[in-house]
């Protein structure tokens, strides 16, 4: 039975929807209920058996790594590599690549919160669907205009996706009564397989390498990737106004 004992923290972003409140912290050393957002990730993972991680820096990445340092005071070994250029998703993935080695891992954003049981679920159903090469967590009836739609046939298996979908996409696709906004939610688990296919991204029609490019790749050649449904809360961080939300939803990790 494959199992799952690592995973890339993507951290690297400075959050400019946020304004002054990054400009000295990057977004995910923003805090939530007293601890910063990444701390409440790295505590969830290292309680789901997630023991190994690597997280991407990129801007004020010393914060981070001060403060995380090794890991030992969350029971997890943490190292760093850095971002050094900003352009998109898919290519920040890339710097897992040694890391991942041949081993599955799991792949999270930085500025998600979830709550631990997610985690959890992410890893089972990664075991349990022993030829997947990958597992999207998705949250239902989101604005997927802000992040990708995601399509699913009928064993929950990834078809296909749409980065901001236009609305001329959305009506074309709710014309078929089957149709559910099913949003990418930022957290997987996948085989190293998904490092072939970032290798060979190029850069989307707003001008970055985007991981659902990879994505959508990976589930059309292999018919592999499968969708799970958050069912408790989720909150992408990314405005004032999110992280206001958060302090009442989020409970604080022990």
């Amino acid at each position: 039975m494959r199992s799952i004992n690592k995973a890339i923290i993507l951290a690297a972003g400075k959050g400019k929807r946020m304004g002054g409140l990054t400009s000295e912290l990057p977004k995910p050393m923003l805090r939530v209920n007293n601890k910063p957002v990444l701390e409440h990730i790295v505590r969830n993972l290292a309680a789901a058996g997630v023991k190994s991680l690597l997280v991407i820096t990129g801007y004020k990445a010393e914060v981070i790594e001060k403060y995380f340092d090794d890991g030992g005071p969350w029971n997890c070994s943490i190292r760093y590599t850095r971002q050094t250029t900003q352009d998109g998703t898919g290519k920040v993935v890339e710097l897992g690549i040694d890391f991942a080695g041949d081993d599955p891992f799991l792949l999270v954003y930085g500025d998600i919160l979830v709550e631990p049981r997610t985690y959890v679920e992410l890893i089972k159903n990664f075991i349990n669907k022993e030829k997947a090469s990958g597992i999207v967590m998705v949250k239902l009836e989101e604005d997927v205009a802000m992040g990708a739609v995601m399509l699913f046939d009928e064993q929950f298996r990834l078809k296909d996706l749409i980065e901001k979908p236009t609305l001329e996409q959305l009506k074309k696709l709710q014309a078929d009564r089957r149709f559910k906004r099913w949003y990418n939610a930022g957290l997987y688990a996948f085989t190293p397989s998904l490092f072939s296919y970032v290798k060979t991204l190029k850069k989307s029609v707003r001008g970055e390498y985007e991981l659902t490019d990879a994505i959508r790749a990976l589930a059309k050649e292999t018919r592999s990737v499968y969708g799970v449904e958050i069912k408790g809360y989720w909150i992408d961080v990314r405005d004032p106004e999110l992280l206001a939300q958060a302090q009442s939803v989020v409970r604080s990790p022990s």
